[in-house]
């Protein structure tokens, strides 16, 4: 399955590069200046209420550059998806594979996210709203993309992981549920308390720890707590 998933990805990026060749040619200062801009305005006001005027004017280019590179505002959109989704392998790059401690990884994870998250703020502020995007042009792309992101980043975070440390007996499937609703309702719940990812915090760090140890207290054997 994370083949499949990675092949997808990989496809997709490969036509986007094909698509918008215009826009790959322009020097990475202005790539960049477009792509924050839009990102802030599609996250600010979502896809249909989405300002061209508002997005070229703090890039400042011309709408007839916009639209030359991107053809529409809905291509526009779908490359930002991808974007956002090369944004989030960086953290899958710098991740240590080698470590097979699931909590350990985790936190590995953890700290790779916040560092990416601190230093791409308007990609995941753009991320934070596409799962409430509903509108009728995007939203099939949306739901596919949604959904390999999460089945990907999961698979990745518990592939080859040392299991003997788990109490013996447990039903392995529902405590890895468990562990999987604990991290992404930790998670929703820090989306929900920031307006923006620059104003995100390292003491959510901290409080993801608390919850690494009750988790480890409930699962691990005693001689591994």
């Amino acid at each position: 399955m994370t083949q499949v998933v990675i092949c997808f990805f990989l496809q997709y990026r490969n036509e986007v590069a094909i698509i918008y060749p215009k826009f790959y040619s322009l020097e990475p200062e202005k790539r960049e200046r477009i792509i924050n801009a839009a990102l802030k305005e599609f996250a600010r006001n979502g896809y249909e209420k989405a300002s061209t005027n508002e997005i070229i004017k703090e890039a400042e280019i011309s709408k007839g550059s916009l639209f030359n590179y991107f053809n529409s505002k809905k291509g526009l959109y779908l490359f930002l998806l991808d974007y956002v989704v090369e944004v989030i392998d960086k953290i899958y790059d710098e991740v240590d594979w080698n470590e097979t401690e699931l909590f350990e990884r985790m936190r590995q994870i953890g700290l790779i996210k916040f560092k990416i998250m601190k230093q791409y703020p308007q990609a995941f502020d753009f991320l934070k709203n596409v799962p409430n995007e509903n509108a009728p042009e995007v939203k099939s792309e949306i739901d596919t993309i949604g959904k390999n992101l999460i089945d990907s980043g999961l698979q990745a975070g518990y592939k080859n992981i040392d299991l003997t440390k788990f109490r013996d007996g447990m039903d392995m499937e529902k405590m890895m549920n468990i562990i999987t609703w604990t991290i992404m309702g930790f998670a929703e719940q820090q989306r929900s308390k920031v307006g923006s990812f620059e104003d995100l915090s390292i003491d959510v760090l901290s409080e993801w720890e608390e919850y690494f140890d009750i988790l480890k207290r409930c699962f691990y054997k005693k001689e591994e707590q």
